[in-house]
């Protein structure tokens, strides 16, 4: 089945999303928690957002890439744990600002430091309870082409230019006047 450049399906209400829902453009971002280029692309996402304000909606969609970033798919089941008490930004952000540090250990004090109760997020852990959830983030990334992190889609449609902020911050705003 040839790789299609549209996302996957499209955002729902299972994603992380910040900004309102009827926001004119929508990126999306298939990221994984231990890679540096999200990271780096996420400083210019969060200044996009700062920019645009309302007419833009963010989503992050979980695509750990297991072969080359042993603690990724972990990473992201301490966020989705977090987001199970109302907490997935705080976490992802915590996780991202402590990127070079995400032993196990390291994701019980990311939990403590963001107000999780720590039974429960224990407990999510030892049964990886989110793996399924991720896993149909990866699928849904491979169903839409994703092959690396970090991935954007812009308005549903796979955006493969540069995703420095001024480059991407224009092609948002291409989107708007559409």
């Amino acid at each position: 089945m040839p790789h299609q450049a549209h996302l996957t399906p499209p955002v729902n209400e299972q994603d992380h999303t910040q900004g309102p829902a009827h926001a004119p453009v929508t990126l999306v971002l298939y990221g994984d928690y231990e890679c540096p280029y999200t990271r780096q692309s996420l400083t210019g996402v969060r200044a996009i957002q700062q920019e645009l304000g309302e007419q833009l909606r963010f989503v992050f969609r979980n695509f750990p890439l297991l072969e080359i970033h042993p603690h990724a798919l972990q990473c992201a089941e301490a966020a989705e744990a977090a987001d199970a008490q109302g907490k997935f930004w705080e976490m992802h952000t915590y996780i991202f600002h402590h990127q070079h540090t995400l032993e196990d250990s390291d994701l019980q004090h990311f939990a403590e430091a963001v107000g999780l109760n720590m039974a429960q997020f224990e407990q999510d852990m030892a049964h990886h309870r989110y793996r399924e959830r991720i896993k149909r983030d990866v699928e849904s990334g491979e169903e839409s082409g994703v092959q690396g992190t970090p991935t954007f889609y812009i308005n549903g449609v796979r955006y493969d230019a540069s995703w420095e902020q001024e480059v991407l911050r224009a092609a948002l705003e291409k989107a708007l006047k559409a």
